[in-house]
């Protein structure tokens, strides 16, 4: 509550007129908090629950292919233990990655990429987070390049190879350095960072969100995507603070609080 308190009086001292303003609403993993992250079924309900855009996260497997999965293994969500990048899609696209959610999702697959570029409904973006190295970027710029929806597509990861390299591949696409602390690099040096790279912007945790932060980021002229915030009284600061998307496991919720 403390944080909240702090978070609270830190967005009253910058807020002006345009408090109110509508951020972009992203749905991580897809609605994730009701179906299945990174199956099709979250991200079309994350679409059909308003969500501007829709995040995934995707990794390379054994015989290049690019499936969306979270973790490193299946383990978590597909019950038998694999290792993505060792194991062929065939094999992991035979788990049942829904029925550890609600009995009712039985039998949901693990989408290969372009299965989700044909859910995306026009107007919307799809964030893709990749979780691979860069030797995941000639597949996904192949897919890119040749998708009719490559000016909705987003790339975001935590690799700083692989934002560089993937802007570099694909300049078209919006490019976003995802970071969850600065103490690798301080605020300064990935505000540098991301300018020296094209980059859109940053995605970070909301917790590193503050009046510098922000200074820093605007005067920079970069955007300011936040994760994964699940609570409305820190979406109202982070809307006052004036970032440009919240990302979100619940989307129509965190929506309403808005």
């Amino acid at each position: 509550m403390l944080k909240h308190q702090t978070l609270l009086l830190i967005g009253i001292m910058v807020c002006n007129t345009t408090i109110g303003m509508a951020q972009e609403i992203v749905a991580h993993r897809g609605a994730s908090y009701i179906a299945p992250e990174n199956t099709l079924a979250a991200v079309e309900l994350g679409f059909e629950l308003g969500a501007e855009a829709v995040e995934v996260d995707v990794y390379l497997t054994k015989d290049q292919k690019i499936i969306a999965l979270h973790d490193r293994t299946t383990k978590r969500t597909g019950g038998a233990e694999y290792a993505v990048a060792e194991t062929d899609s065939d094999v992991l696209r035979g788990l049942d990655v829904g029925s550890w959610k609600d009995p009712k999702y039985a039998g949901e697959k693990m989408p290969f990429l372009e299965e989700i570029f044909e859910v995306v409904p026009e107007g919307r973006k799809l964030v893709i987070e990749v979780k691979s190295g860069p030797e995941i970027l000639p597949y996904l710029e192949e897919l890119v390049t040749k998708s009719s929806i490559r000016d909705q597509l987003v790339l975001i990861s935590f690799n700083l190879d692989v934002v560089k390299e993937g802007k570099q591949r694909m300049p078209f696409m919006p490019t976003y350095w995802l970071l969850g602390s600065f103490n690798q690099y301080s605020i300064a040096e990935a505000v540098k960072i991301a300018k020296e790279n094209n980059f859109e912007g940053l995605d970070v945790n909301y917790n590193l969100v503050n009046p510098s932060f922000v200074k820093a980021m605007r005067e920079a002229e970069l955007e300011i995507i936040v994760y994964t915030v699940n609570d409305r009284e820190v979406a109202r600061i982070l809307r006052d603070l004036k970032v440009d998307a919240i990302t979100t496991d619940r989307p129509e919720w965190l929506r309403e609080g808005l």
